[in-house]
């Protein structure tokens, strides 16, 4: 099984390997919860970035090591800034890092899963909101923990969550954080699939893989189509399905999935 991993040595606070077309970027500050510090947050950017142009890539899978998927903002670190008198870094890492980091994830040519294998508070939840699917253990939960400490939310939570469960719930959730189990959250919509924490690396792997090794250029348009259309007219979605349809048309992988089909035979797509 061929796999590639970044320089990042096995201590570092973002991992990153590569296994069959699965980029898999995994937060491993279990000893924080994988809360993110500004080491991290600098390193989460980069790894997202690099994700997303590596043509070896096809499907990226995000994840965490230990009791949490991640806990947003290190607030030992926040604290420690705060009271060195330089408040304006709090402030200056929206822009600098999360803003960066979750539009790196929704530019993405490629399909990408949160594997959810613990808590996600805070930004670590609007982290996974704003993956395409999110598959939980049963052991995970969220928590949009903002209003707890006296902040606004962000990471892109007040556009992804009113979108997968309605504004209303989405305030009610902002406004009155608590923590949402991970039964609950597929109940409301927050979760694609809950499975034994035991099992989430299988799932999510045989997930991943099936995504990687399909039609990644038809995906990424499907991709781009959808979230166009949460945001513009009936007629102006129908002009971008018109022009992704014209250019996926004119893809190999659309030829040989035509031709396989015809021949009774499954498809190989090479993202060409």
């Amino acid at each position: 099984m061929p796999e590639s991993m970044t320089d990042s040595s096995a201590d570092s606070s973002v991992l990153y390997t590569v296994v069959d077309g699965v980029g898999t970027i995994t937060l491993n500050r279990p000893e924080a919860m994988n809360s993110l510090d500004i080491a991290t947050k600098v390193l989460l950017r980069e790894t997202v970035l690099q994700a997303a142009e590596d043509p070896a890539v096809r499907c990226v899978v995000l994840t965490g090591t230990g009791r949490a998927f991640c806990t947003g903002q290190d607030l030992k670190e926040h604290i420690a800034i705060l009271e060195s008198g330089s408040s304006e870094a709090l402030f200056t890492t929206v822009d600098e890092h999360y803003n960066p980091i979750v539009s790196a994830i929704d530019a993405m040519e490629k399909p990408v899963i949160a594997a959810v294998n613990g808590v996600a508070a805070g930004a670590g939840a609007s982290l996974a909101f704003a993956c395409d699917l999110r598959v939980l253990a049963d052991t995970a939960g969220f928590n949009l923990a903002f209003a707890n400490v006296a902040l606004s939310c962000d990471t892109g939570s007040s556009y992804t969550l009113q979108r997968l469960v309605g504004r209303a719930r989405a305030l009610e959730l902002l406004y009155l954080p608590r923590t949402v189990r991970a039964e609950e959250a597929l109940e409301l919509g927050l979760a694609n699939r809950v499975v034994p924490a035991a099992e989430l690396t299988a799932t999510v792997g045989e997930l991943a893989t099936r995504l990687a090794a399909g039609p990644t250029l038809a995906l990424a348009a499907i991709r781009r189509s959808v979230a166009y259309a949460a945001g513009h007219t009936f007629a102006e979605s129908l002009e971008l399905e018109s022009e992704m349809m014209q250019r996926t048309g004119a893809t190999e992988d659309h030829r040989a999935a035509v031709a396989a089909f015809v021949a009774k035979e499954k498809p190989v797509f090479n993202a060409r």
